[in-house]
């Protein structure tokens, strides 16, 4: 579905977006590939890794709509992966975390329903669930306008959805390159925030995978969540440096113990397929068929148990230092959870 289509994706300069671009144009054949974002530095950077012939550049910024719709014209998928990310960032400038992942949310929903957009997906995140934070509050947010635009659809044929993970493993931010860096320049010890704390573990790639999945699988108002392995945050120290002692140092203000992606309170709503959790909307759409059960692939669903919950610290499957440290993670490559 991606051959001859112009794609465009917010915040294309990040870890995802180059891992997007290069997995796109390796499998498939758009017209366009458009990188919307507002660092002409980091545009700059990425122009001399991808020469593709279909490559675009659009710089620009999700909180200007006007901007937004110019580079929506004509284009047919949207991947929107702009956000203010840092969580102790949002909690220290409120209004601007509130402007990008809101307000730039909004922007993106009317813009592509102005341009006509076929399909957006929306890059979400496992703070978005049960939020203690700005930054989780505003994804909230951002995951509910994404849902409620299908019905401001209306009969035209914009779809949204949007696909919801934790923390990728080596992107900008997460703890493997923080451990590295540290490793590399001789640390006498790894910190741990908690001995308990528990990740989702998810590549870049399996990400990217994911979301080019969702796009075939969507119909418009889904949350999908991958169903992926847990990582305990001691084992992964002990995996990167086993000669290193690890010493805690406190839980950050806004973190979590662990990742929540599918919370109790959405039992009712969620749907368990083969490789992935579905959220079904709390709300009906006007013109969908609100019938969750069956993707568009073809893909058959059930309904989860009563008091389910998606939380990596009571995931059946973990991963164990062995595994972490050969890089074999695998379906059936971790050991059983607590």
């Amino acid at each position: 579905m991606f051959n001859g289509k112009s794609i465009l994706i917010t915040g294309g300069t990040g870890s995802f977006g180059q891992m997007f671009a290069r997995r796109l144009l390796e499998n498939h054949h758009p017209r366009k590939l458009i990188i919307f974002s507002r660092d002409e530095l980091k545009q700059f950077d990425m122009q001399q890794v991808f020469g593709h012939t279909s490559m675009r550049y659009f710089i620009g910024d999700v909180r200007d709509i006007e901007r937004l719709k110019m580079a929506l014209r004509r284009v047919d998928l949207v991947v929107h992966a702009a956000a203010l990310k840092q969580v102790p960032a949002a909690e220290y400038n409120p209004t601007e975390c509130i402007r990008t992942n809101i307000q730039g949310a909004e922007n993106v929903i009317q813009a592509a329903l102005e341009c006509g957009v076929e399909k957006v997906v929306a890059l979400s995140t496992d703070k978005a669930a049960n939020p203690i934070n700005l930054y989780g509050a505003t994804k909230l947010c951002s995951d509910k306008l994404f849902t409620a635009a299908n019905n401001l659809a209306g009969d035209r044929h914009t779809r949204f959805c949007v696909v919801r993970y934790g923390n990728v493993v080596g992107s900008r931010g997460s703890v493997v390159p923080y451990f590295q860096r540290l490793i590399r320049e001789g640390a006498d010890h790894l910190p741990i925030t908690h001995e308990d704390m528990t990740r989702f573990w998810i590549t870049l790639k399996q990400g990217v995978e994911f979301v080019l999945k969702s796009f075939e699988r969507m119909q418009g108002g889904e949350i999908f969540v991958p169903r992926i392995p847990s990582v305990r945050i001691t084992d992964l120290a002990t995996a990167m440096a086993p000669e290193l002692p690890q010493k805690t140092v406190g839980i950050r203000p806004g973190e979590k113990l662990h990742e929540v992606m599918c919370p109790r309170d959405d039992a009712h709503l969620t749907m368990e397929f083969a490789d992935h959790y579905l959220i079904k909307p709390a709300i009906r759409f006007y013109s969908l068929k609100n019938d969750y059960s069956t993707n568009m692939l073809g893909e058959e669903g059930r309904p989860v148990e009563a008091g389910f919950e998606d939380n990596s610290g009571e995931n059946p499957e973990f991963l164990s230092v062995e595994s972490l440290r050969s890089g074999v993670w695998g379906p059936g490559s971790g050991v059983r959870g607590p």
